[in-house]
């Protein structure tokens, strides 16, 4: 009798357990199919940046380049190691701030602020929900996604990366 009664409690205690975080899942993903193409969990996803750099904007002399970029800004990045190998704590950034929800693309890396944060991660998926646009994003070598982020926490676009 004892053995079925902590059997009754183990079992409900992790059915608990699995809704509790079924319920939490919900709350930070939607309602939309969060393994659906496989975008929340190991998206190999290879989209480039966009190309914001056109090449009339270079100029290349023996002894520096210039690039012409409007309200452009330098950039460093923590050691955190979710961004590599396209970047690390050496890398440095060439940045821009968006203008509009249609400046950022799929495949962009972005700074976005998230519980008081900078967090520097690539933009995989791109959609609209009741709220309005918004973007998912994911470090290219992180296995989970970081969720929806909306425009008005995206800092920066990354637009070049100088090692």
């Amino acid at each position: 009798m004892r053995l079925e009664k902590m059997f009754i409690f183990v079992l409900i205690f992790l059915i608990g357990f699995l809704f509790a975080n079924m319920i939490n899942f919900y709350l930070v993903y939607g309602l939309e199919n969060p393994f659906s193409n496989n975008i929340f969990f190991n998206n190999n996803s290879k989209e480039a940046p966009y190309d914001f750099i056109k090449e009339d904007k270079i100029e290349v002399f023996q002894d520096k380049v210039i690039i012409h970029i409007d309200g452009a800004s330098l950039s460093r990045y923590a050691p955190t190691g979710s961004m590599i190998p396209v970047l690390d704590e050496g890398s440095n950034g060439i940045r821009i701030k968006p203008r509009s929800e249609e400046d950022v693309h799929i495949g962009d890396i972005i700074t976005f602020e998230k519980e008081n944060e900078l967090i520097v991660h690539r933009v995989i998926e791109k959609g609209i929900d009741e709220k309005g646009i918004y973007y998912i994003t994911k470090g290219d070598n992180n296995d989970i996604v970081d969720g929806k982020t909306r425009f008005k926490d995206i800092k920066y676009i990354t637009i070049g990366i100088l090692w």
